[in-house]
């Protein structure tokens, strides 16, 4: 397990989503004046969330995306994204394209503290579907890096899980005589893809294809969140971690187990931020033993609430300062996250979304403590940090090792210059 679990570290990219992605549905022909309209309608819909008037915005969005995101969750996303970035300075000169049936505009916006693009998809009926703040097109271009060598494996489209819920995903076979030890890879927090698509990175698939150039079949899918949005909204279960990953991370497992090529007594589990936040989780749900080991990649050990606080004030005291508008966003975030902790939660209405999730999903993670709950694992961990990371800082890394100092199958490794995606930065 330790030569996989290099490997692993040695190839991994950075995976954390910028951006809010919502449900795209049709299909059908263009009108000839589309771009133009569109450009015009993509600036005026930016100007409406500067101007604060978030239901005349909503009022642009087809019927999916106005259930998904109403003018209140529209503005909390709004306004997370000026906590994290600052507020709005320029815009440059919107570009467009065409993605299979879909008319796509860009708009280059600078933020005080990074420049981003918002990235609206539109329908036939010039309607929003698709609503996104993604990195700048000169960071966006993917290349394959350097370890990967396509010659050294094979990848097919599979399916994981079972209706209504099944996932696409991408089997990563080397070629040669098996069987072959095998890895799932579980996203963090967001709606990621199968390669947790961020901008130019697809940390995924770097750590997935490079894992198989060197003799480890890998599996990657689509997150439940990312293809099936819009039917988990309309859904009377309430959302937890289980469905939003543990479930899907189960069936990964099963499903490399069917596999000819795979060593069925050598699968493993890596979960990066969120992923790995919830090992312990999905080691409680392996009840066969399927699983080898797990891979711990910047993994918090304290309740999401109170990163959030630390994150966003690391963030506005980047400029050792906080302006009147700073003050007023720590304020009112500083009331939801208070909302989370406070007693009367549980008689929360369940349409009532907090920080982007219902108050089922913040009660069943209450009283979570992943490093105190690794203990039961019977199974090799491996715990790695990066010492740059804001995110997720070395107080969660240090209560993982206080946690498992006393197992002799644990192993920690820490990064002095990387940050919560495991590459240099700040």
């Amino acid at each position: 397990m330790q030569r996989l679990i290099q490997i692993a570290l040695m190839l991994l990219i950075p995976c954390h989503a910028v951006f809010t992605p919502c449900h795209l549905a049709w299909s059908g022909d263009w009108p000839q004046s589309a771009s133009e309209a569109l450009v015009t309608a993509a600036n005026q819909f930016l100007d409406r969330l500067v101007d604060g008037e978030f239901e005349p915005a909503v009022a642009t969005f087809d019927n999916t995306m106005a259930a998904a995101m109403p003018p209140d969750k529209l503005r909390e996303t709004w306004q997370r994204l000026l906590l994290a970035y600052g507020a709005l300075e320029s815009r440059g000169r919107a570009y467009d394209e065409r993605a299979a049936v879909y008319h796509i505009i860009y708009v280059p916006c600078q933020f005080t503290r990074r420049a981003l693009d918002l990235k609206l998809v539109f329908n036939q009926q010039q309607q929003i579907a698709g609503l996104f703040f993604v990195p700048p097109k000169s960071d966006r271009q993917y290349r394959s890096p350097a370890y990967v060598d396509a010659a050294a494996f094979g990848e097919t489209e599979v399916h994981i899980g079972n209706d209504p819920w099944k996932l696409p995903g991408t089997l990563a076979v080397p070629r040669g005589e098996g069987p072959f030890p095998a890895m799932v890879l579980v996203h963090g927090s967001g709606p990621n893809d199968r390669d947790e698509t961020v901008g130019a990175n697809k940390p995924f698939k770097d750590l997935g294809q490079g894992l198989a150039t060197r003799g480890i079949v890998t599996l990657r899918y689509d997150k439940r969140t990312k293809v099936h949005a819009a039917r988990m909204i309309a859904s009377p279960d309430p959302l937890t971690v289980k469905q939003e990953t543990v479930d899907d991370v189960m069936h990964a497992v099963r499903f490399l187990r069917d596999q000819p090529q795979v060593d069925p007594k050598h699968i493993f589990v890596t979960g990066h931020s969120l992923g790995g936040y919830l090992v312990p989780r999905i080691a409680d749900h392996d009840v066969d033993g399927l699983i080898a080991g797990y891979i711990v990649l910047a993994g918090s050990t304290r309740p999401t609430e109170d990163l959030m606080w630390e994150q966003v004030n690391y963030i506005l005291n980047l400029d050792g300062e906080l302006s009147a508008a700073d003050e007023d966003h720590l304020a009112a975030l500083k009331r939801k996250l208070d909302r989370l902790k406070s007693d009367d939660l549980e008689s929360a209405p369940t349409t009532e979304i907090i920080l982007g999730a219902a108050a089922a999903y913040w009660l069943d993670l209450r009283g979570y403590q992943p490093a105190s709950e690794a203990k039961r694992i019977k199974r090799p961990l491996y715990v790695l940090q990066g010492e740059r990371d804001y995110q997720v800082t070395l107080t969660d890394f240090a209560n993982w090792q206080e946690a498992l100092a006393s197992r002799d199958d644990v192993e920690f490794k820490c990064y002095k210059d990387l940050n919560h995606l495991f590459i240099t930065g700040h």
